[in-house]
């Protein structure tokens, strides 16, 4: 499966998977194609980013301007791995196409085995995703749902290896002057 994994991803495909919250979609973000590709399966506003995902935080240095924020190194510490977006100035490296032009990068890293398991395999450890949906509609919470969903649209639907998502999607938040800014009440209480 590993294998069939990163064949996929190196040819800029598109895979769902199993993460703590709710399934999710994701590519390589070095794959201009294939991030156009999950806005196409959702039908999703141009104008909404993606995210990047890892199973460490140091996989996703590279994609953020240094230094992080000292409010968003007490929460990492604190709620990563688990139901947690950050929101943090990106750099150079954060393609425009995943983060709507924006300049800032949403990143999480999911308190999920088979995600883990993915992510230390693959080219970077690092995927671009989002939920593994059509927009509006409510996301996919088991792989049935999943391959009901958006399976015939995907490249690539992994088993989830009886690790399960819990159906309650991240907290998002962000820091504006050293200040925490809610933009999406989840799982995390801040």
């Amino acid at each position: 499966m590993l294998n069939q994994i990163n064949e996929v991803l190196k040819n800029d495909g598109v895979i769902a998977y199993v993460t703590d919250t709710v399934w999710g979609l994701g590519c390589l973000p070095s794959s201009e194609k294939a991030v156009k590709r999950i806005y196409e399966i959702k039908h999703r506003d141009g104008k909404k980013p993606l995210i990047l995902m890892s199973d460490e935080f140091y996989n996703l240095f590279e994609y953020l301007k240094q230094p992080i924020e000292k409010e968003a190194q007490k929460l990492i510490k604190k709620y990563f791995p688990g139901a947690l977006t950050l929101v943090l100035e990106k750099s150079e490296k954060t393609p425009d196409y995943i983060t709507s032009s924006l300049p800032t990068v949403g990143v999480r890293i999911p308190d999920n085995k088979t995600f883990a398991d993915i992510c230390r395999n693959i080219e970077g450890r690092v995927l671009a995703t989002t939920s593994a949906n059509l927009s509006g509609e409510p996301p996919a919470l088991s792989y049935e749902e999943a391959v009901k969903y958006i399976g015939d649209k995907v490249d690539l639907v992994i088993p989830d290896y009886g690790y399960t998502a819990k159906g309650k999607a991240s907290t998002v938040a962000g820091f504006k002057e050293g200040k925490t800014i809610i933009y999406r009440q989840g799982e995390v209480e801040l």
